[in-house]
Order: structure tokens, then sequence, then C-alpha cells
């Protein structure tokens, strides 16, 4: 039998091999890579694996616990739809920052200690990015430009808290941490960044609508959920994650209510969804745990399936602004239906994930008596079913006839699709072999006639809200305008710190430049090149003038004097030896 091995070793070690296989091997074997590491993962036994000794410290490539493993599955089978997804991409570039990417979500949620944890949390920055940069656009460069350096922010935060923990505790293991001094607040704000907490979130509205067709897929699974994953593995039980995630939950569906870009729309649903997890998280109990973990599980199949959808519809058509669009349906049924089971399930209808996960968070949060919490989740969920719920679907295949009759996506992208839309409907009906594993024993019921009621009764309500604004004429408000985030403060205020910056320090340099390198600094240049001859022609020019030489006489011994000085070299400059006397005759007098 072969021996396991580090599960990110799978992908990585894979990647490596794509862009030298051909043809159609090469489809099969970008999909046996996350099959085989899949095979890999469940033979590998709870406990520590792969410990290498590392200065004084050892390194843990292989935690393996219930709270890990859940992330592990849901990472292969995703990196599995994904590929088959992409399988018509002719760009390596495309493929091999996919699956280093994926690996290297593997090697944040399997990592034991700090040090390797940090060096696959940077890995997955710089996968992802070639994922944006590889759309080969002016928008998708500056994007991934600006989503490298708010990254390189975070990654150097997690750094330096990490350094401080070490320093304070001696100790590299990665387990609960807990806020409690400055290198636990930074190790927190480097995972907050990657969780997209809100006025720290502008990077994944601005980059995930601007990467490939198919990064996209990749992107929406693992840099939140590995965020997600540090948050519950360092931080559960923090009440500030509490506030955090309820207000990730309300304001991006004021967002994607007015964008029209659906893809932004999902992206802002994203950031929606994950504060439900974070929620979680904060309230910190077995369920509240338990209900962020499956979310995240259930979030990452359904919303991979709405951006395949989209995907889809961008591939065929090359538009995915929303009043674009329309009729599709017509020519794209299969690629229709799938995005409303993805609809379904972030909507938490019964019967499908999302309801079966969501509903723990909240029911967390209400025996926390926690009202005003509940009551914002409530709000969101409202929200959710109105524009990811029913915008998209809307939108992008019925709405108004917008005139195009594509043909209906390529089979790998429907199976993709109908694997995906499977799962969303196989949880949240049987809900049981997700619930067995995760973190904590699960005595939740989400069948039961209050939540089922409740939860149909707030779907119909949004419902009616979309019909009357509809018919009111006041939804959607088809205007050309750029909605303004949270990142024009620091876009305005960095242009603002330029000008103050380059009018007063850049003034101060000038300045000092005239006063110290062309004044002082030229004088001591001029001194130190001309020396020699001023020192000497001062000491001897006297002497001839005293011995009688005048004239012609006096000019001929100075021209003969300094045609010596030019010619002649010493062991060392005068400048080098009086600063030599110089620092002699200070030592001495100490």
């Amino acid at each position: 039998m072969i021996n396991p091995v580090p599960p990110a070793a799978v992908f990585i070690i894979g990647a490596l091999f794509i862009p030298f296989i051909k043809g159609k091997f090469k489809s099969a074997c970008m999909l046996l890579i996350p099959v085989i590491g899949f095979l890999n993962l469940i033979s590998i036994p709870e406990g520590y694996h792969w410990v290498v000794g590392f200065l004084d410290y050892e390194l843990v490539f292989g935690r393996m616990d219930r709270l890990s493993l859940v992330f592990g599955y849901i990472f292969h089978i995703i990196s599995f739809i994904a590929i088959l997804y992409a399988l018509h991409v002719k760009d390596d570039v495309q493929h091999v920052a996919g699956l280093v990417y994926a690996g290297s979500a593997l090697g944040v949620i399997f990592a034991g200690d700090l040090f390797s944890f940090f060096v696959f949390w940077e890995m997955l920055t710089v996968a992802s990015i070639f994922l944006i940069w590889a759309r080969r656009t002016k928008a998708a460069q500056g994007a991934g430009f600006r989503y490298l350096l708010v990254h390189a922010v975070g990654g150097l935060c997690l750094l330096a808290g990490i350094v401080l923990h070490v320093n304070q505790t001696g100790s590299i293991e990665f387990g609960f941490l807990g806020l409690n001094g400055p290198a636990s607040y930074f190790i927190f704000f480097g995972f907050g960044l990657n969780c997209a907490w809100p006025f720290l979130h502008m990077w994944l509205s601005d980059a995930y609508p601007e990467a490939t067709i198919t990064g996209t897929i990749f992107l929406s699974a693992f840099t939140t959920k590995c965020a997600v994953y540090a948050l519950a593995r360092a931080f559960p039980g923090t009440e500030a994650l509490i506030w955090i995630g309820a207000a990730m939950a309300g304001f991006p569906i004021f967002y994607a209510v007015i964008e029209n870009d659906l893809r932004r729309v999902l992206a802002y649903s994203l950031i929606n969804q994950v504060g439900f997890m974070v929620v979680g998280i904060g309230i910190g109990t077995h369920m509240a745990i338990n209900g962020a973990v499956a979310h995240a599980f259930n979030d990452i199949l359904f919303k991979a399936l709405l951006f395949m959808s989209m995907g889809a519809v961008m591939y065929r058509t090359g538009k995915i602004n929303g009043t674009a669009l329309g009729g599709l349906y017509r020519t794209m049924p299969l690629t229709c239906i799938f995005c409303m089971v993805g609809a379904a399930s972030i909507s938490a209808f019964p019967l499908f994930s999302g309801f079966v996960s969501k509903s723990m968070v909240m029911d967390a949060a209400a025996h926390g008596h926690m009202k005003i919490v509940w009551f914002i989740l409530l709000f969101a969920s409202a929200g959710v079913f109105h524009h990811a719920g029913i915008k998209i679907p809307f939108f992008a295949f019925f709405s108004h006839d917008s005139g195009m009759r594509p043909k209906e996506a390529p089979i790998h992208m429907l199976l993709a699709m109908g694997i995906a839309a499977f799962l969303c409907i196989f949880i949240g009906s049987f809900p049981g072999p997700l619930y067995s594993i995760l973190p904590y024993p699960v005595e939740y019921a989400p069948y039961t006639i209050p939540h089922v009621v409740g939860q149909t009764q707030l779907l119909f309500f949004s419902a009616l809200a979309f019909t009357l604004l509809m018919l009111a004429g006041i939804y959607p408000a088809e205007q050309r305008c750029i909605n303004i985030d949270a990142d024009w403060f620091y876009r305005k205020g960095s242009r603002l710190f330029y000008f103050i910056m380059d009018k007063s320090m850049n003034s101060l340099n000038k300045l000092s430049d005239r006063i110290f390198v062309g004044g002082l600094a030229g004088f001591l240049c001029h001194i130190s090149k001309r020396g020699p001859e001023i020192l000497t022609l001062g000491v001897l020019a006297p002497l001839w003038v005293v011995t009688g030489a005048k004239g012609k006489e006096l000019e001929d011994r100075i021209k003969t004097a300094r045609a010596a000085l030019h010619t002649h070299t010493s062991p060392i400059g005068i400048s080098a030896a009086v600063a030599t006397v110089f620092l002699v005759v200070v030592f001495l007098l100490r």
C-alpha cells in the first residue's frame, strides 16, 4: 500500500507537471489530481502527521481533526468540479494557478504550526492573483495589483503577529489564541482581511468580477473559507466577531441590490454569506461552530454553482450586466435550471442546502438571547433571496427578451453544474451525512414545522417586495453610474496624502539638496579635489615671492607645481588622511 502524503503536495506537485502534458490526456490528469488527493485524504487517520524539525521548532504539515477534515473534504470536491468546468481552457497559467491555489488552501487547513500556516497563506495570495491577471484585460490588471497590495498588508500584519506570539510564548503551535495582546490582534486583523470584513472587503468585490470565468470558481471557494477556518481554529467565542459578522451579513445587501454586474452581485453575496459564518464563530457554542462550518461547506457549493451559471452565460454571450441579458431560458434551459437550484440553496429554501446550515447559526443566536443579531441575520436572509435568489436568475434568464439566442453551455460545464446542483439538493434533503462530519455532535433538527413555516413566510415576503418594486417601476433603476464603496475613502485619501507629502516633504528635500548637496557637500568636494593644490601653493607661493620671484618666473613656477600635483598619486587622499588623523585625535582625547 502506498503511504499517504500531505494533501497539499498532491495538488502542488501535480500542478508542476500540467504544462508538459498535451491533448486529452491533460484533461484526464487534471481531473485525477483531486480524485487521487481525496483517496489520499481519507486514508489518513486523525492526529499529527509529517512533523519536521526546523531550527528549535517542529513544523506540522498534517494536523488531522474534525475541523480541518470537513474543510479538506469540500476543498477536494470543489476542486474536481472547478477543474471539470474549466476543461475547455487552453491556458496553462490558469490550470497551474488553480491547482496551486487549491493545494495552498489544503496546506492552510492542515498546518499545525504558525510558520507553515503562514507560508501556505501567502501562497494563496500569489496563486490567486494569476487567476485574476489571466483574463489579460486592463481592468483585471488593475484589480490584481490592488488585490496584491491589500493582501501584502494583511500578510505583513499576520507575520508581525506570529513573530510577536512566538517571541512571547516560545511556541509556534497553531491553536486557540484569543484576543489577549498585540500579537493576537495583528493575527486577528490578518485573518479578517482575507475574510473580507467591513471596510476591508473591497478587494473581493473589486477583483473577483474581473477574474477569468473559470478562475472565479476557484476564488469563491478558498480564500474566504480559509479565513473562516482560521478564525474557527484561533478565535472561537470572540465576541467582537458576532458584531463584525452581523455587519458583514447586512451591508452587502444594499450594494448587491443596486449592482448591475451579476458577478459583482455574487461577490457581495459571498461577503453576506461569510457574515453568517463569522457570527457563528463569534458565538462559539457547539451549535454555532457546527452551523458556521456547515454553512461554509454549503456556501462553497451553491456559490460556485451560481458563479458557474453566470460564467456559462458570460462564455456564450460575452455579457454579464443584468440589463443586457434576459430571455436566455429559451436556449440555455439547463443552465437556467442549475442557476435556480443555486438561488434556492443560497436563499435557504426547504429541501435545499442553505436551509439546513444557515438556520443553525440563527438558532444559536436565538438561544443566546441575541435579539439584535438575530434580527440582522433575519433581514440578511430576506435580502439574499431578493438579490441572489431572485435577481440573478430573473435578469439573466427571464426579465425582458434581450434577443440573444446563444447555445447551451458546453457539456463539461453542464456536468460540473449538475454535480454541484445534485449536492445542493441532496444535502438539503438528507443533511445527516454532512452533520456526521462536523466538529461536534449534532442534535439539531432543521425540519420542524415552525422552522419550515417561518422560513417559507420570509421567502414569500421577500418575493412580494421584489414584485412590488418591479410593478412600481422603482426597480431596477437602469442608470449609468459607478457605485461608490468604502475604498473611495482610501483612494481619495491616498491622493490627498500624496499631495501633502509631495508639497511638504519633497520641497524640504529639494531645499536640503541645495543647502547640503549643492552647497556644503559641493564645497567639501571641491576642497577634497583641490585640497593638495591649494595647500601646496598656499605654502610655496609666499616663499617664492620672498625669494624674489616675480612676474613671468612666478607664473612658470606655479604652472610647474600644478602640473606636478596633477600627475602625482598618493597612497591615500588628503581627505582620507585628514579624516584618519581626526579620528585618531578623537580616540586619544576620550
